[in-house]
């Protein structure tokens, strides 16, 4: 889930080398921390949320698949 996020998290900004990910691992919760430059921030949130909300819908089909639960918070 991890690489999943990071690797559309990339694809959105202009520094793709300042994303970093890191997810923290329950017994059926997974919480994945995204962290990305700071002028990228608009980037990955988008218009009114938009863009985050469109990660978190494909994650959470993602985690599904695995019969897990995947929560995305996007840190400055």
């Amino acid at each position: 889930m991890k690489d999943l996020v990071k690797y559309m998290a990339q694809a959105l900004v202009d520094y793709p080398d300042d994303v970093g990910c890191t997810e923290v691992v329950g017994e059926q919760t997974s919480v994945i921390e995204l962290r990305v430059a700071k002028d990228d921030l608009g980037k990955v949130i988008g218009k009114q949320g938009k863009t985050a909300k469109a990660m978190r819908t494909i994650l959470s089909a993602a985690s599904a698949k695995i019969h897990k639960r995947a929560v995305l918070e996007i840190i400055e």
